[in-house]
């Protein structure tokens, strides 16, 4: 499956961005999805992630509270809502796609990967 990421950008403190990741095929809804970042210099950390049904989700510590991650079959996409963003949250984000039921937290359980969107938080 391809996936296409969008939605970052530059963003101050406090402010708010939606990405968006499609994907190419049908079968979208047979994956779990997850959203990573990989800030410079840093290895690459899960954000969230959802199965595939969307009754179930994960977050990292770092970012429950402030953000969301939803998904709508029919379109065959992901939505990462990112609020009360911090500088810290300044990194690559990258959409990724696990064949298997219950959502991994780490990069190597999943299969296929967007490119990747830059969202960049000023304080």
């Amino acid at each position: 499956v391809q996936l296409q990421a969008c939605g970052g950008g530059l963003v101050q403190a406090g402010g708010s961005l939606r990405l968006s990741c499609a994907a190419s095929r049908s079968s979208f809804s047979s994956y779990t999805m997850g959203w990573f970042r990989q800030a410079s210099g840093k290895e690459r950390e899960i954000v969230a992630a959802i199965r595939r049904s969307g009754g179930s989700t994960y977050y990292a510590d770092s970012v429950k509270g402030r953000f969301t991650i939803s998904r709508d079959n029919a379109k065959n996409t992901v939505y990462l809502q990112m609020n009360s963003l911090q500088p810290e949250d300044t990194a690559v984000y990258y959409c990724a796609a696990d064949p298997r039921v219950v959502p991994g937290t780490t990069p190597r359980e999943y299969d296929y990967w967007g490119q990747g969107t830059l969202v960049t938080v000023s304080s």
